[in-house]
Parts: C-alpha cells; structure tokens; sequence
C-alpha cells in the first residue's frame, strides 16, 4: 500500500512530501457499499492512474459479487477482494482509502472505523443522522490526522465556483439573499413484511438502525431516501450539495446560521416519514438570509441575491443579473476559492500531498449542520436561536436533544 511504503521512508509519514514517493506507487482503495452511487464513484477511482481498488463491501451479496467481477475485469487480472463486514475490509493494512457509499445511517460508523485505523477516506453526503457523529467523527479524522473528503461533489464544479467567486468579490454588490430550491421527498404506501432474501445480511443493513420488518422497497434507494431511520430525506439529501454551496459562497463554511425557524409536512403513514414539503429559513450573523423551499417558484439550484445584482447556480449551468457577470474576469488579488475539477481526483492528489481537498472534515461538518438545524426546526416549529462556535442551541433543551440519536446494540460511536 501507498501509505505502508511511505511510513517505510520517514518516521511521520503526514509529513512525507510528494517528491519523496514513487512515481508508480498505486494508492489502494476499498469500497464500502457498491449500490449505484457507489459504482459511479469507483469507477472514477478506477480510471485514475494514480489508484488502484483493491476490495469491495457490501451486505448484498448480488451486488458484491457483481462489482468484483467488474473491478477484476476492468484490471484484466483477478485480484479483488470481497467483503459482507466493512471492518474486515477496513482492517487491511495495505489499504490506504476507504470510499464510503452506504445507506446514510452507516456513513459516520464506517468513516470512523476507517479513522482509527489511520485510513484516508471519501465519505458520501450527508454526513451523519445526528450532529452528535458529525462532532465525534470530526474529532476522530482530526486525531488521525487522516486525509477526508467528503462527497459534496459540486464543489469541484467549475459554475458553483465561479457564481461563489463572484459573491465573494462583491460583483452583485452586498449580499443579503441566498434562496435554495429542492425536490420534495417521497410518499409511500406500507407493504407487507416479506421473507429475508437469501443474498441480504438484512441486520447489518439495518445496523444501528432501528429493528424493521422486511420489505423490499425498504433497501432501494428510492424509498429509503425518505424513511428518517436512514436519512433526513432530501432535507439533507439534496439540501447538502446546495446549502454546501449556499455557506461557501457566503464565507460561512467554517461557521453557520445564528436562527433557523421554518415548517414542513410530514406524513403521518406509510413507509416512507420524512417531510414531503418545506420551507426553512436561516439567519445569518452577517445578516445574509437562506431560505430553503420544494416551492416551485423556487428552482432547483441556489440563487445569490445582492444589492447590484444577482447570480443563480445549478448543475451544468450559471445565470446571472446584470449579464455581464457571466463574463467576469478575475483581477489578480481579489478572492479565489480552490479549484477542483475531479472530487476522487482531488482526494487522491492530497492524499500524496498531505494537503487538505476542497472539502475537509470542518467544513463537512458546517455544512451537515444545515441540515439537521433545518429537520429540528421543522419538527418543532419554532424558532430556535444556534451558537455556531458551541454548535448548540441557545436554551432550549429540547432542541439541543434533538442533536443525538440513540443507536440499536451493539453499535455505537
């Protein structure tokens, strides 16, 4: 591995520069969950030169088997390990990153597994389904001093970048407005409980989950996006990538909102219990405000408003007030933010550097707290008063113990 090669070369091997590896050394990557989203992140680990995936993980048996077949025959040569136990995996020492595609329950258990055994690693959104993991596994990647990306992939977007820049710059002028729109979650019927298939460790799909009966729709992503056992739906599944966004063009990733307040539906049956409408909004101590919505009028993306203008930002496209944003030209000394044009890539090349990526533990952590600040408000529904540096809620008790989640035996942080 890598990272066992360099700790050959000197006694802190954090510190080793790039210029003392070899040019070939391949850095050894294992995947944890090789669903959909799994595969398309390994498949850019896979064409990078600088990788090699070494073993795969995952509680369906179809799907481990499948993504070794295709590691193996994407090499020419065999060579893939697999495994049902991620820490089986994550205990070989000759692996040196672990890519982290779970359901989201399992995010923040694998990720520290994979810093106390010293790994470098690539988490997916959303981080944890409490603020508690977010804190316990920031402190643990911090101790490590392990290499963390987290999936927040827009960022190595070039037109997330250049709309942030612009806000940064003051090109639209003072800003006072962030508006982020998103997709509303899933209603679903109940289904009958059904027989365990023969290729699921259903209890380790489940893990610290809750107990639940079997159903099939409860393990495909469509339905567990919605099921708040699993996740906070889109209120952290879309709202991630784009209140990611929303805090880096505002010079508030290291930070966070000072009050939140806002409502949401939530469905009172059926499989899938996370809330299905919503509008949140969240004050900031600049006096910048985001608000966040499934509204209609409120198009998937984020919209920067300022006093001159305004600039608006989406997957594969930038619109901006007055046009000729659009055309901006940097001068030199004004403000630009890390440029990242491959989120693996990025992680592999400051893995090598010991440089932080684009999107490290602290910043993770601000922008899930977005998240789950926005899922208590709308639980609640009152207003609530956050302190950014403590990261708890200013007296109220019961929102603050909405900040941990109690976790099924024998799982635990």
């Amino acid at each position: 591995a890598f990272l066992k090669r360099a700790g050959a070369l000197c006694a802190a091997p954090y510190l080793l520069p790039a210029s003392a590896m070899a040019a070939n050394d391949k850095i050894t990557v294992g995947s944890v969950g090789v669903g959909p989203q799994g595969r398309r992140v390994m498949e850019l680990f896979l064409a990078s030169e600088d990788a090699r995936v070494v073993a795969v993980c995952d509680v369906n048996a179809l799907r481990l088997e499948d993504a070794r077949r295709h590691v193996d025959a994407y090499y020419g040569e065999k060579g893939c390990a697999a495994y049902g136990d991620f820490r089986e995996l994550i205990a070989r020492p000759d692996i040196d990153v672990i890519h982290c595609a779970t359901p989201d329950h399992w995010h923040v258990l694998v990720a520290l597994e994979a810093a106390r055994a010293g790994k470098d690693m690539y988490i997916e959104k959303p981080l944890g389904l409490s603020l508690a993991e977010d804190v316990a596994l920031r402190k643990a990647v911090q101790a490590s001093g392990s290499v963390f990306q987290f999936g927040t992939q827009h960022r190595s977007e070039r037109n997330f970048r250049f709309g942030c820049e612009l806000v940064r710059n003051g090109r639209i002028g003072k800003l006072h407005t962030m508006r982020v729109g998103l997709e509303a979650s899933k209603v679903a019927l109940s289904f009958p409980a059904m027989p365990v298939p023969d290729w699921l460790d259903y209890d380790r799909w489940l893990g610290p989950a809750p107990w639940a009966p079997f159903t099939a729709n409860r393990i495909i992503n469509q339905y567990w996006w919605h099921i708040s056992d699993y996740t906070l739906g889109f209120v952290a599944g879309q709202n991630i990538h784009f209140g990611d966004i929303a805090q880096w063009g505002n010079g508030t990733e290291l930070s966070g909102p000072i009050e939140i307040e806002g409502w949401g539906v939530f469905p009172r049956d059926g499989l899938c219990d996370c809330a299905i409408a919503y509008n949140v909004r969240h004050s900031y101590a600049n006096g910048v405000t985001m608000h966040f919505s499934d509204d209609v009028e409120n198009p998937q993306g984020v919209r920067f408003e300022g006093t001159e203008g305004w600039v608006f930002v989406d997957l594969g496209f930038v619109d901006a007030e007055p046009k000729s944003l659009l055309h901006t030209l940097f001068e030199p000394g004004e403000e630009r933010l890390p440029v990242s044009t491959n989120h693996v890539q990025n992680l592999l090349d400051c893995v090598r550097t010991r440089a932080q990526p684009i999107c490290p533990i602290e910043q993770a952590v601000r922008s899930d707290t977005i998240c789950h600040l926005s899922d208590i408000a709308m639980r609640l529904g009152s207003r609530l008063e956050w302190d950014p540096e403590h990261e708890r809620f200013v007296n109220d008790e019961t929102a603050n113990r909405m900040l941990t989640r109690a976790m099924r035996s024998p799982w635990r942080l």
